[in-house]
């Protein structure tokens, strides 16, 4: 895995103290991890089926704030061949939810020198508004190609026909504004979607599979070239997920099928040395998963400037 400057890169953005996106060279493929911002969330969403003195110490351990803290939010772009791929779109617009730090992507993207037009696939985690907002922002629509694919789990968009919220432990309001934005962007792009089962190429060495868990349809994308691979996992990794990966994050739709999707994909990680990315692993998210005893550790990569 060799940290190369690509032509996805652009210009650094003058107003902002450090970058917001990191490219990466798997073999022939460009891989560039773009930051949407942050979501505040209250820190109990983070293993809600914790104890709570155990996950205050480990919130310490960490220097975390023990109420509320900052949630990273990735997207990745990914260029094979003459193909141009966005993973996931960010949140776009505030939800009446207090998330002004995040939405960031389109503009970030623009920033980097990545026209929209020029997309020509979207490959879609999952449906939760953080991953399928920045595709709603007004006007964003009218600049993709109008032969623009979206490549999502068939269980996914079958999911939010009547989404089931009963296992979840989300902060108020999430629910109804994840109700909402789903139905919103089917609607919207319904024309768009290329749906699939369990596997799908959707281009040379870039394969999207379908793990459930984190919701019915969610799924991660693996990157391959020459012998080097890239895992983005969505949100089926989190950053207590190495230490603690059977706690139960407040967005899981189904905990308990969370927690073993995490640790069969830690493990796959582990045993390859693959590199891992993930929605929401602090930027730039990219790194290494190690075993530690009975558990996982996480190791980011040096970055390269």
């Amino acid at each position: 895995m060799n940290v190369e400057n690509t032509s996805l890169q652009g210009r650094a953005e003058p107003d902002e103290l450090v970058s917001s996106r990191y490219a990466v060279k798997v073999g022939e493929i460009e891989v560039v991890v773009i930051s949407d911002g942050v979501l505040p969330l209250p820190t109990e969403m983070l293993a809600h089926n914790a104890d709570p003195a155990v996950r205050a110490a480990w919130l310490d351990d960490m220097f975390l704030p023990p109420d509320a803290f900052d949630w990273a939010l990735n997207v990745v772009m990914v260029k094979s061949g003459d193909q141009t791929i966005l993973i996931d779109a960010g949140l776009g617009l505030d939800p009446d939810l207090n998330l002004p730090r995040a939405g960031q992507s389109i503009r970030r993207l623009e920033t980097a020198g990545i026209d929209l037009a020029s997309v020509t696939d979207v490959v879609l985690t999952h449906m939760h508004m953080d991953h399928i907002g920045g595709l709603l922002v007004k006007g964003i629509k009218e600049r993709l190609r109008p032969d623009l694919r979206i490549h999502v789990a068939a269980a996914e968009v079958k999911f939010w026909e009547a989404p089931d919220f009963a296992h979840t432990a989300m902060p108020q309001g999430f629910p109804d504004a994840l109700r909402a934005t789903a139905k919103r962007f089917a609607k919207e792009y319904q024309s768009h979607l290329r749906t699939f089962d369990d596997e799908h190429v959707v281009a040379p060495g870039v394969v999207v599979r379908r793990t459930g868990g984190h919701t019915p349809g969610h799924s991660v994308v693996r990157v391959s070239s020459q012998g080097e691979g890239l895992v983005f996992a969505g949100d089926a990794v989190f950053a207590v997920g190495f230490d603690q990966p059977d706690w139960h994050n407040g967005f899981e739709h189904d905990p308990e099928e969370s927690a073993r999707v995490r640790i069969r994909l830690l493990e796959e990680l582990a045993s390859s040395g693959e590199m891992l990315v993930a929605t929401h692993l602090p930027f730039p998210s990219v790194g290494r998963v190690a075993i530690d005893g009975d558990a996982f550790r996480w190791v980011p990569v040096f970055w390269d400037y």
